[in-house]
């Protein structure tokens, strides 16, 4: 029975390029834009006695919160694996994710609730002032959005950066629509009817984070792999393996994908040529970047029997490296 650990060259790198170093630096010119003018926006709602204001506000609290725990996890990610940590700080990014969408749902609930109550009773909300600090707030979002746009489009982490601006800029847009509508015909149902439409976004976008976030913490199949039809294509590509079963496949991080698999080999196939091969086309035509690889020789190794009774094998398991 043989045993193979792989690492493709640069999946776990730590080397602090300047790819990753540049997305880094522009998470964090995004969240403090976010952050700062955020404390603007609590202002301006106060001041108004715009909810729509406030509810995009909220928004922007979690995105500034989000893109400082990126930042966060890029910085983390600069660190080698540990003896306790021996597979490095890649997820901290999903439990991040898993996190922030937690706390979207409590801001949206709150938004709704105060929605409801403005419904029975609209109060007064000064539309000139509320047009001013919502323009302002969709200028922020746009520079934000251009700063984090031109990052690596590969890294879950920006995209999921780039996500949240977005929303930002969404709700920017419907406090402006808001003001507009007050100005132009007094009618202020508006505010909370628009506060509403943001907290739907939010939550639509804190369940579609917190699933992928749960999918990665779960070690399900990574999306684009299918587990039969990457085992079914071993065999077929690969002379001489019998068969692949006991595949698993899962996710650090939502971007590194990882197998391990148990390959039984026909006779006279060398198990480190077998091994060599399997990684290979497991990282070419399925992206996978680390694969164990377990190479059972008979069939009795499965069902646990003892390996001296396999004539022609040693009782003793051997490692490939």
């Amino acid at each position: 029975m043989g045993h193979n650990q792989s690492h493709a060259q640069g999946a776990h790198s730590h080397d602090g390029g300047a790819p990753e170093s540049s997305d880094k630096k522009r998470v964090l010119i995004a969240a403090v834009l976010t952050g700062g003018f955020m404390v603007a926006e609590v202002a301006g709602g106060l001041l108004t006695g715009s909810l729509a204001l406030l509810a995009d506000a909220g928004h922007m609290l979690t995105d500034a919160i989000a893109l400082a725990l990126a930042w966060y996890a890029f910085h983390l990610g600069d660190k080698p694996p540990t003896g306790r940590h021996t597979y490095g700080y890649g997820r901290v990014k999903t439990l991040v994710a898993y996190t922030n969408g937690l706390a979207i749902f409590l801001v949206a609930i709150w938004i709704c609730y105060e929605a409801w109550q403005r419904f029975q009773a609209p109060p007064p909300v000064l539309g000139g002032p509320m047009l001013v600090v919502a323009v302002l707030g969709l200028l922020v979002n746009i520079a934000s959005f251009l700063i984090l746009h031109g990052g690596s489009r590969e890294s879950l982490n920006m995209r999921g950066a780039i996500l949240h601006v977005m929303g930002d800029l969404l709700g920017s847009l419907a406090a402006i629509v808001a003001a507009l509508v007050i100005m132009a015909t007094g009618w202020m149902p508006i505010d909370p009817i628009l506060s509403v439409l943001v907290a739907v976004l939010i939550l639509s976008t804190a369940w579609s984070l917190m699933r992928a976030a749960a999918h990665v913490l779960l070690e399900g199949t990574p999306a684009g792999l299918d587990r039969d039809i990457i085992a079914q294509d071993l065999q077929t590509s690969i002379k001489g393996i019998h068969e692949i079963h006991h595949m698993h496949l899962w996710s650090i991080d939502g971007a590194a994908n990882m197998a391990t698999l148990h390959a039984r080999l026909m006779d006279g196939l060398d198990a480190h040529v077998a091994v060599d091969a399997i990684k290979h086309r497991l990282l070419t035509r399925h992206g996978i970047t680390h694969a164990t690889v377990e190479i059972d020789f008979d069939r009795r190794a499965e069902d646990g029997r003892r390996r001296d009774e396999v004539r022609g094998v040693s009782s003793q398991p051997r490692h490939l490296h």
